[in-house]
């Protein structure tokens, strides 16, 4: 199997620094983008990756203020990256790509394709954020998030008691610790946590907080998705604990030519859970969607 993350390469995209990871000679280009908090490319998309790259060429980074990609200064809110992706296709010379998102990644990519529909071959998004009007404790979760200092005391508790992320996967993955590579999946969102404190960062992602309202969210992509471009394939997780069954079907119906599939045995990081599964509905899903004789998707 290809090894996606044996060479990264460092690039400079809208200013700041980017980790990128490349693998696959053949196929039409693929775009991976991992979720918020202490998610990496390497480590979420660490079995998806290098085996779609046996068929696409696949790219997966690590969005900024995440793994190899810092320091950024200023707000990396929706807007921001919704140019980032626009500059960063730009830098890989790729003018369509299909894009595979995770969480937050895929709501960036969502909205992504909603404004560049012609450099949007495809859509996979996986338990994304931005769909819906309302989160559970919406007001106590907005506060939080309006608190002076308590991002960073969290980022700062998170990387100083490695024992406190290991309790929270062993708890949020559905096989817990028996998750096939456990200890390395920890390692790297320890590693993660780290990083965030030796830079100075808070423990959510800038595209997260702004997208808070104190009594509704403030980026819902729901009302949007009926102009959708981009065939698209939304999953979840059956036991995704943040983003909600009803939220995704509303989606699926909203956007045209959509289809949702949930997962078995999956909380929301479906790609750790069953990695095995979701190549293997994304890999259905892009060959029915995507010309393999075409370079750019």
């Amino acid at each position: 199997m290809t090894d996606l993350f044996d060479s990264p390469t460092d690039l400079t995209v809208s200013g700041g620094p980017v980790r990128l990871y490349r693998a696959g000679d053949a196929g039409p280009p693929v775009l991976l983008l991992h979720g918020a908090m202490l998610d990496t490319a390497q480590g979420v998309w660490r079995h998806v990756g290098p085996a779609l790259a046996t068929s696409y060429r696949v790219h997966a980074v690590d969005l900024p203020r995440h793994g190899g990609s810092r320091p950024w200064p200023g707000v990396l809110d929706d807007a921001f990256h919704r140019r980032f992706l626009d500059d960063l296709l730009d830098a890989l010379d790729l003018p369509r790509v299909a894009i595979v998102g995770l969480s937050m990644g895929a709501g960036v990519g969502v909205g992504y394709a909603l404004d560049r529909p012609d450099r949007v071959s495809a859509l996979v998004a996986v338990g994304p954020g931005g769909i819906g009007a309302r989160r559970r404790a919406q007001l106590l979760t907005w506060l939080f998030l309006r608190t002076p200092g308590a991002l960073r005391l969290t980022t700062r508790y998170l990387a100083r008691h490695p024992e406190a992320v290991r309790r929270s996967l062993a708890t949020s993955l559905t096989a817990g610790a028996s998750t096939p590579g456990f200890e390395d999946i920890v390692d790297l969102a320890v590693e993660e946590a780290r990083a965030k404190e030796r830079h100075g960062e808070p423990a959510l992602d800038d595209w997260q907080v702004r997208a808070y309202g104190p009594f509704s969210m403030r980026l819902d992509l729901l009302p949007d998705l009926p102009r959708l471009a981009a065939p698209t394939l939304w999953v979840r997780g059956d036991r995704d604990t943040l983003v909600g069954a009803a939220e995704l079907s509303a989606a699926a119906a909203a956007a045209p030519g959509s289809r949702l599939v949930t997962v078995p045995d999956a909380g929301h990081i479906v790609t750790y859970d069953q990695p095995a599964a979701f190549t293997r509905l994304t890999r259905d899903f892009l060959a029915t969607t995507l010309d393999p004789l075409d370079p750019h998707g």
